[in-house]
């Protein structure tokens, strides 16, 4: 597997560690040290997926994630060296779809990459329903009606995990396991976030819920077919 990284970090040392290790697992990163050129070097090099430290001079990783996330779906993985609640949060809430805290393996982090960019053999035709959606799966599409849903493809490959068993309810645990590609107990609040952007697309009121319907002590699972 290849991809076009960005890395986007202010310490030096840091980024010569990433680019051996990127460069061992045959991928192409590039770097930028400062929040302000971000963008700019976003659209020149195109990247299949985004490192972003939260911490940079210049705009902060949150707005860097913000405005990416404003015109791409393009995967987001965090680079934070805070643990704390209020900044993941945020940091995902702005459209980051994973995190590393600092000090991070190096395997781990390339264990975080490859699961955003995982490939997959082209898929058979596969029509889905939650409620007044369909879910064209080869063709990673959302509509209701014939208004189309734009997701990201974490977003999308959630409602699909949904989908796919209607009347499962998914622990937060096994959705980590089977979205994001986690192996081991990890933060739970990735699930609980993503499923509250994913909502603010689907739902015609998020208040009350009806595609991605939470079971109380459970998680989630979708809504009626």
């Amino acid at each position: 597997m290849k991809g076009r990284v960005l890395v986007v970090d202010d310490d030096p040392a840091l980024a010569e560690m990433l680019g051996i290790v990127l460069r061992s697992e045959g991928f192409e990163p590039y770097f930028v040290f400062d929040g302000d050129q971000a963008l700019e070097r976003f659209h020149e090099i195109r990247p299949d997926i985004v490192l972003l430290d939260l911490m940079l001079p210049g705009k902060d990783g949150i707005e860097v994630c913000r405005a990416v996330r404003a015109e791409s779906g393009v995967p987001i993985v965090m680079l934070t060296a805070k643990g704390d609640t209020v900044d993941v949060v945020v940091g995902l809430e702005s459209g980051a779809d994973d995190y590393v805290v600092k000090p991070f393996k190096p395997k781990e982090l390339v264990a975080r990459v490859r699961a955003r960019l995982r490939r997959t053999e082209p898929a058979e035709a596969e029509l889905l329903t939650i409620g007044d959606l369909t879910i064209d799966v080869p063709a990673h599409s959302v509509t209701r009606g014939d208004t189309e849903i734009p997701l990201t493809p974490l977003e999308f490959d959630l409602l699909v995990a949904l989908a796919r068993k209607p009347r499962h309810v998914f622990t937060r645990e096994a959705l980590l396991e089977q979205v994001w590609g986690y192996r081991h107990v990890s933060d739970t609040r990735l699930v609980n976030v993503h499923v509250q952007r994913l909502r603010s697309k689907i739902e015609r009121d998020t208040e009350c819920p009806e595609v991605v319907v939470t079971v109380r002590g459970i998680g989630y699972k979708a809504g009626p077919v």
